[in-house]
């Protein structure tokens, strides 16, 4: 388990969701998934989730491995993104609830999930 990410993951929990919002008064998923990778991981990512997706080498939903992201199309295009716990789980920012954890099954993100992706493993200098 690494407890560095969930403790990052508790840090944030219920924060609010604010479009274009990047600090605990608010944050959008993007924010959110690029403060995670590069807090946890050292790798600095694009602002948007479309940007992140791009950046991403794809992986299928079954080797999907913690720190992965995950994207979703709930609006036109990559709308959403989260990042890959393992067993199912993501963590991300929900327009509804704010920062949360979800499962990949559940109807509303099985809908709409669009693929996988694995961060390139460059770190910042």
């Amino acid at each position: 388990a690494n407890t560095s990410l969930y403790a990052f993951i508790e840090q944030w929990a219920g924060t609010p969701y604010r479009y274009g919002g990047a600090t605990r008064d608010g944050i959008d998923c993007s924010a959110y998934s690029g403060t995670l990778i590069h807090d946890i991981y050292g790798i600095t990512l694009p602002r948007t989730a479309r940007s992140q997706y791009d950046e991403c080498d794809r992986v299928k939903k079954a080797d999907l491995q913690e720190g992965d992201l995950v994207f979703f199309r709930t609006r036109r295009g990559v709308s959403h993104v989260g990042v890959y716990l393992g067993n199912g789980y993501f963590t991300h920012a929900s327009t509804s609830s704010g920062v949360m954890i979800s499962n990949l099954e559940e109807e509303y993100f099985s809908k709409r999930y669009l693929g996988g992706g694995r961060v390139p493993a460059k770190t910042d200098n």
